[in-house]
């Protein structure tokens, strides 16, 4: 039996434009269609959204769904 090991890679984006719960969740909603990405957490008061990938993500794609929920990646 071997014991396979899930490197999981966190990385926190600056998002512009976010005020309230809603727009959190729209924000984790796009970002979490990404393939690979394993949990979003988006944070208004803040404006930082935490991505965990298994891993790197494109930048253009991260500012696509960020686009895409309308909203700004700083």
């Amino acid at each position: 039996m071997s014991a396979e090991t899930k490197t999981e890679l966190t990385t926190v984006y600056q998002v512009k434009g976010m005020t309230c719960g809603h727009c959190e969740g729209a924000v984790s909603g796009e970002i979490s269609e990404i393939p690979g990405v394993s949990s979003v957490t988006a944070v208004a008061k803040t404006g930082e959204v935490t991505v965990v990938s298994d891993a790197p993500l494109d930048r253009e794609a991260v500012a696509a769904a960020v686009d895409e929920a309308g909203y700004e990646l700083v």
